[in-house]
């Protein structure tokens, strides 16, 4: 797994969170996220993964925030930016960030009817659900989301999501309801009160 595949994974995944974590943010956090997902990463690759004992890797808030301001600018998706995750507790997660809404309502004719031909500029967009993973799946259920404040449907969201996710081998973006494989034989995540588990 990339290290870029697997942030636009983190990102999408989360919707694009409460800032009070961003003050706390360091490059010595960001590095020491570097740190775990390199491990992460060459755990799931090595062949001895599957029958080996479950590792289970402590993921926090501050550091995978860190790691977006100080390590990850040159993986983020052009037109977002100011990214922040956050585990809820539960298997609960929201994330937030500043998206240029342009780019995307810019992409085809919209009708009057269409949310989006109404956005535009760079605005927040914030979004919180829920993480099920097990048995190397995971599948992620929308809760809420809004622009600015203003909740938005599910349609709008996804819009977004489907946007910035889309790369060269998946042209069609992320599809938020779609059940997806673990990466790099992640067994499942538990999702904690700003803090997940890695469990390999």
């Amino acid at each position: 797994m990339r290290k870029r595949s697997a942030l636009l994974f983190l990102v999408a995944l989360l919707g694009l969170a409460p800032l009070a974590a961003q003050g706390r943010l360091s490059k010595q956090d960001a590095d020491r996220f570097q740190s775990k997902l390199t491990r992460i990463v060459a755990f799931g690759s090595t062949a001895s993964a599957r029958a080996a004992q479950p590792i289970a890797t402590p993921v926090s808030d501050v550091e995978v925030n860190s790691y977006l301001r100080y390590l990850a600018a040159d993986q983020i998706p052009v037109g977002i930016v100011e990214p922040v995750l956050s585990a809820l507790g539960d298997g609960r997660v929201s994330g937030r960030a500043v998206v240029d809404l342009d780019a995307v309502r810019k992409q085809k004719q919209r009708g009057w009817l269409d949310p989006m031909s109404y956005l535009s500029g760079r605005l927040p967009v914030t979004a919180s659900g829920r993480l099920s993973t097990k048995d190397g799946n995971g599948q992620f259920q929308l809760e809420s989301a809004d622009i600015s404040g203003v909740t938005v449907p599910k349609t709008v969201l996804q819009e977004l999501v489907t946007y910035y996710s889309r790369t060269p081998e998946n042209p069609e973006g992320i599809d938020m309801d779609a059940p997806f494989e673990l990466p790099a034989r992640i067994r499942e995540i538990r999702v904690g009160s700003g803090t997940s588990t890695v469990v390999q």
